[in-house]
């Protein structure tokens, strides 16, 4: 059985992150939830304005 969850490494100056994890915290996410948020928000974007994208495992 496949893991639905990716694992990813990011590499970010510790600071803006810092930064990042406050505003995750006052939204009441954990800072890997508002990752998430941003980008599911940037894939809707990209999506209506440019059509839906065709995930690797619907193709299989």
């Amino acid at each position: 059985m496949t893991d639905k969850l990716l694992r990813y490494t990011l590499r970010v100056d510790r600071q803006l992150f810092e930064k990042f994890r406050y505003v995750a915290d006052y939204e009441g996410r954990s800072a890997n939830r508002e990752i998430e948020q941003f980008i599911k928000q940037r894939v809707k974007a990209f999506e209506t304005e440019h059509g839906a994208i065709e995930s690797q495992k619907e193709n299989k």
